[in-house]
């Protein structure tokens, strides 16, 4: 691994690969990070078609399942070995990768939702393993309350209280977050940097880095990069 190295983070891909191999970051990056909905309401083969396009370019991903997938999508990314959901993983060089996937209740009874409590539960869990690494990446699908990364139509706050308070609470630098496709942001809770990239068919997708001052993260857009 490089002195500095980065990861490239993006979700709700929801079975809509085709700007995957659009990234000119991609298959230099450390690992590729997926925050959730990798299917739209699908199941194990649907999973693995997306998962493909992303091999085909980048061998490392880690995923955790979305709202939108069914939870064999989950034993798909187990079996691989790419599993982040309720779990802390080191990355090397004092990184630490925690993961939190599903989603707080919809008015669409997607296939996987949970109560605000159990997310709190999850991040917990989490957390354990890294909470003693300097550096922490938080990749929650559901973005954190009342923020600029999960209002719908611009003023309705629909994200997590749970996610809220664990990174008020924790303040890891980078969240990389998602599920609320209109709220495309790049925020900050206190000395938390929050990425919401918007869905993959939109273009958006985040940078993540380690410098010298920490982990960094920037929202990029393929358009912008590839234009």
């Amino acid at each position: 691994m490089s002195m500095h190295p980065f990861w490239v983070g993006f979700g709700d891909i929801h079975e809509q690969p085709g700007n995957i191999r659009l990234i000119p970051e991609l298959a230099d990056a450390a690992g590729v990070i997926v925050s959730g909905d990798l299917t739209n309401r699908g199941r194990s083969e649907a999973a693995h078609r997306v998962l493909n396009q992303i091999l085909s370019i980048n061998p490392k991903i880690y995923a955790q399942i979305g709202n939108m997938d069914y939870p064999e999508v989950e034993h798909v990314l187990e079996t691989q070995g790419m599993n982040i959901h309720a779990r802390g993983l080191n990355l090397g060089d004092g990184v630490g990768l925690m993961g939190v996937g599903y989603s707080t209740p919809t008015p669409f009874g997607t296939p996987a939702e949970v109560s605000d409590e159990q997310l709190a539960q999850w991040l917990e869990q989490a957390h354990a393993p890294v909470r003693n690494l300097p550096h922490l990446l938080l990749v929650a699908h559901t973005p954190p309350f009342d923020t600029a990364a999960d209002k719908v139509n611009g003023t309705l706050s629909v994200g997590s209280h749970a996610v809220r308070t664990f990174i008020e609470k924790v303040q890891p630098e980078v969240c990389l977050t998602g599920h609320i496709h209109e709220s495309q942001a790049e925020t900050r809770l206190g000395k938390t940097l929050v990425i919401n990239p918007g869905p993959l068919s939109g273009g958006g997708y985040a940078l993540i880095r380690l410098t010298d001052q920490g982990l960094r993260a920037q929202l990029r857009n393929i358009d912008q990069v590839t234009s």
